[in-house]
């Protein structure tokens, strides 16, 4: 799933209000800085997804090619689900 900017800033404006809200963190710097921390982790977690999609879709692809003519009848939505959790769990990504 792709995000602008401006959503992640959102979301990770809505992370901090609800966990300082709720006590379970107290910033002891600026928060600007946390708001930057948090914003990187979800970038970095869009990044991964994005960079897990792809992979699965290229394994997908080579996997079809190889079948050839037998892949006619394979669903190719729920092969890439199932090659996408598979990646995911050899990479310990939560989807």
């Amino acid at each position: 799933m792709r995000l602008k900017d401006e959503q992640i800033h959102r979301l990770a404006e809505k992370v901090i209000i609800d966990l300082t809200a709720s006590g379970l963190i107290k910033l002891k710097g600026e928060r600007g800085a946390a708001l930057n921390a948090i914003k990187s982790a979800i970038a970095a977690d869009i990044k991964a997804e994005e960079n897990l999609e792809r992979d699965a879709e290229n394994l997908l692809d080579q996997t079809l090619r190889s079948m050839g003519s037998g892949a006619s009848g394979i669903d190719r939505h729920k092969m890439f689900r199932m090659i996408k959790e598979k990646l995911a769990k050899e990479r310990k990504i939560v989807l």
